[in-house]
């Protein structure tokens, strides 16, 4: 849950703070290196993982429409974004990734309410889906809509779910991984 218009707020408040950064293209650098802007400098960077973690789990965004992607396809997205901002922005001492943790009641219930109707629309569709499947296989003429339901169910990227247990998992592995290569 975000503060809204939080962003607006600060970066109005303290316009140094949004400076473009120069994205190196040889595959050779490393975090490490001395950064292409000698100006930018950085100690921390700290990411929402909201931002980072939507978009790379709708198949859609991704690799193109009624398209799926699967979870570890998902995951590989994820750290691949991650590992882009990092190197464009070497942070020198932290890097911290801020993943949603229990939202307040309200915004839960809220929630709740618009995942069992996406929930019951999927449902709804998967069922015509299969009765169009069905009809089709007892030869009937059926004409199938081109926008395919997503076998992801966008309603698992909230806390507590398997989805993001996995993830973490995964994110934990990932950053283990990233620490042994630097020692």
């Amino acid at each position: 849950m975000g503060v809204a218009a939080f962003f607006r707020w600060l970066s109005a408040k303290y316009p140094k703070i949004v400076v473009d950064v120069l994205e190196s293209q040889d595959p050779s650098v490393k975090v490490s290196d001395p950064n292409p802007d000698p100006s930018f400098e950085t100690d921390n960077l700290y990411i929402d993982m909201n931002g980072i973690i939507h978009p790379a789990c709708h198949s859609e965004s991704v690799v193109g429409r009624n398209s799926s992607i699967t979870e570890e396809e998902m995951f590989q997205n994820i750290t691949l974004y991650v590992d882009r901002l990092v190197l464009a922005v070497r942070p020198r001492k932290l890097l911290f990734l801020a993943i949603d943790g229990v939202a307040p009641r309200a915004k839960m219930n809220q929630q709740r309410a618009r995942r069992f109707r996406s929930a019951q629309e999927i449902r709804e569709e998967r069922e015509m889906e299969l009765e169009c499947r069905r009809r089709v296989f007892e030869g009937e003429d059926v004409e199938i809509e081109d926008n395919a339901v997503s076998k992801f169910d966008r309603n698992t990227i909230t806390p507590g779910t398997t989805f993001m247990s996995n993830l973490s998992i995964y994110l934990q592995k990932y950053i283990e991984k990233k620490n042994k290569k630097r020692v």
